[in-house]
């Protein structure tokens, strides 16, 4: 069973993430539908843009990490992103590919990408064991 705190990580991860996804998703679609930029291409900048607000949204707000950023984190931060970024990437041309319309294959594509980095962020990013945390205020 989840523990409250966790829970609570978890929605605000998902909020973050519904709003990173937002910018993804709509970069993605101006490059491809609107400038005629290729999927891969389109890709690689609307994600730069989404994992952008990421770091600074989880880790101040979902995670709550309070010390000054450090070298560590930010390599750990992108190897994450990078592992989310080649799986998705992946999925994403292997379903065009299949046939599925860009846009809903981008879809799928952000689901995969979405459980790859909580699991890197909170095990390995912002993880218990490598940061400090605010106090939660008790409810």
């Amino acid at each position: 069973m989840l523990r409250l705190s966790e829970g609570l990580k978890m929605a605000k991860y998902a909020l973050v993430g519904g709003l990173n996804t937002g910018v993804d998703f709509a970069v993605f679609c101006a490059l491809v539908y609107g400038l005629g930029f290729p999927s891969a291409g389109a890709q690689v900048v609307s994600y730069l843009a989404g994992t952008a607000n990421s770091y600074l949204l989880n880790r101040y707000w979902t995670f709550r990490v309070r010390n000054k950023m450090s070298a560590v984190e930010m390599v750990r931060f992108v190897l994450v992103n990078a592992a989310s970024f080649s799986a998705a990437t992946a999925v994403l041309l292997a379903l065009e590919h299949a046939g599925l319309e860009a846009a809903a294959a981008k879809a799928v594509s952000v689901f995969l990408s979405l459980a790859v980095n909580y699991a890197g962020y909170r095990l390995w990013v912002f993880g218990d064991k490598q940061r400090q945390r605010i106090e939660e205020p008790e409810s």
